[in-house]
């Protein structure tokens, strides 16, 4: 057996092994080259690796009453015979804008960009935890990820794939408690949880109070004599709910006005 195909394999394997308890995943989503592969790799495999967690792209069930019985019991929503994917499949939607969240800190855009772009060319398949988990270290630090942020990856991988952290539900949480999921993640504290909120899941009501930008911003759009605080900017940004993300916007363009030398208060 090639090389190639021994490391498609343990992928696949990797990957099975992966998905969380009370989930599924389709064939295509474990290897969207060479689905029926995995069935083929999934045939051989013993009783260590959830196999039965892996359906059809329809939600039915290759291995028919057996695996029904064994789903049922980890509580898997099903749709008569048919597993209801929409509800149960492992969730990746928002795990790649997180991963990107991540690789974006604190760097200036077009090497973040770089950066990014080097990483998702090192992962082979979506930007997942799961696929993340997969790439040797050695490989993500040569994509340009700093040791920090590599751990972080990490930990959001292994948070994500023990159920930890529950990417797939965000359509039904608060912002809040979205904030307090993800900073449960190394190296993921509560100003990138906004950041994500505002720019990967486009939620209209995050105020970062602690974003430097914002408070200079909103002190040069309103003509204030000195920068507020966190804790003013909070109470100042109350009126401006259920909007404040629009508002930040703003405030981050009155600084870049400034820089240009514009006047920002032609914002107000």
């Amino acid at each position: 057996m090639g090389t190639k195909e021994d490391v498609r394999i343990n992928r696949i394997l990797s990957r099975v092994k992966h998905i969380p308890k009370g989930s599924v995943a389709t064939y295509g989503d474990i290897d969207p080259r060479a689905p029926r592969m995995v069935g083929c790799v999934l045939s051989m495999v013993d009783d260590g690796a959830p196999w039965h967690r892996v359906v059809r792209t329809d939600g039915s069930l290759p291995l028919g009453d057996r695996q029904r019985d064994l789903l049922l019991k980890e509580r898997v929503p099903m749709k008569g015979d048919r597993v209801d994917l929409r509800a149960a499949r492992a969730g990746t939607d928002n795990s790649p804008r997180l991963v990107r969240a991540i690789v974006f800190q604190q760097l200036a855009g077009a090497a973040a960009r770089a950066i990014h772009g080097r990483v998702r060319a090192a992962v082979d398949g979506d930007l997942t935890p799961k696929a993340v988990a997969d790439v040797p270290d050695a490989t993500l630090r040569a994509a340009g990820l700093s040791a920090a942020k590599l751990a972080s990856l990490r930990d959001l991988s292994s948070k994500v794939l023990d159920g930890t952290v529950l990417l797939d539900e965000t359509s039904k949480l608060t912002d809040e408690e979205i904030i307090a999921r993800l900073t449960t993640v190394r190296g993921i504290g509560r100003w990138t949880a906004e950041m994500y909120l505002m720019f990967e899941l486009r939620r209209l009501d995050v105020w970062p109070v602690d974003d430097l930008g914002v408070r200079q911003g909103y002190g040069l759009a309103w003509g204030l004599r000195a920068t507020p605080t966190a804790k003013d900017l909070a109470s100042l940004g109350e009126r401006f709910r259920p909007y404040r993300s629009i508002v930040a916007r703003y405030c981050w363009e009155a600084v870049a006005l400034f820089r240009r030398g514009t006047d920002p208060r032609l914002r107000q």
